[in-house]
């Protein structure tokens, strides 16, 4: 884990980050993409404008991971974030995950972010699960059958969610 870097992801990065998300969305257990989604589109998502995203790094340079981050609404849901995580297979049990989780808490505090949420995490996939509790989430709702699962049909998916800050020390808001 010493020699592992996260940094900014760029166009450079893409080639390796299609190669995981390809990866992940053939495998059809934890993402709603098809396989069908383009380059283009998969492009968009990782890089595309308002998308903050970074690259977790071996010391020679590999890709072993990504997340996004950006804003989870427009105008007044602006202050909470929202991400979504990959990690090559060759990299899974290794703690990128985890430093991919906490680093994206610590930018999205940088960022100004007063919570964060993610929509859409799959319940059959509980080492997400697991992670992102230990990383300080709570399940906030549970949406019945929200996701086709490739092998285990219809599944529930959860949205959970942290506050990044304490909410008494919020800015004012405007009316």
């Amino acid at each position: 884990m010493k020699d592992i870097q996260i940094r900014p992801a760029g166009e450079q990065d893409f080639e390796a980050m299609w190669s995981i998300f390809s990866t992940h969305v053939a495998a059809g257990d934890s993402y709603p993409f098809t396989t069908a989604t383009s380059r283009e589109a998969a492009d968009a998502y990782w890089l595309g404008a308002g998308v903050t995203s970074f690259v977790a790094t071996s010391g020679g340079g590999r890709v072993l991971g990504m997340y996004r981050l950006l804003s989870n609404q427009v105008g007044r849901g602006h202050h909470v974030a929202n991400a979504s995580f990959m990690v090559s297979p060759s990299a899974q049990g290794a703690g990128v995950g985890r430093m991919l989780g906490e680093h994206c808490l610590a930018e999205a505090r940088a960022q100004g972010f007063l919570a964060m949420q993610f929509n859409h995490v799959v319940s059959t996939n509980t080492a997400a699960i697991r992670l992102w509790k230990k990383l300080g989430f709570s399940i906030v709702g549970t949406l019945p059958k929200a996701f086709r699962h490739r092998r285990l049909g219809y599944v529930d998916a959860y949205v959970m969610y942290q506050l990044l800050q304490d909410p008494d020390h919020w800015p004012t808001v405007d009316a």
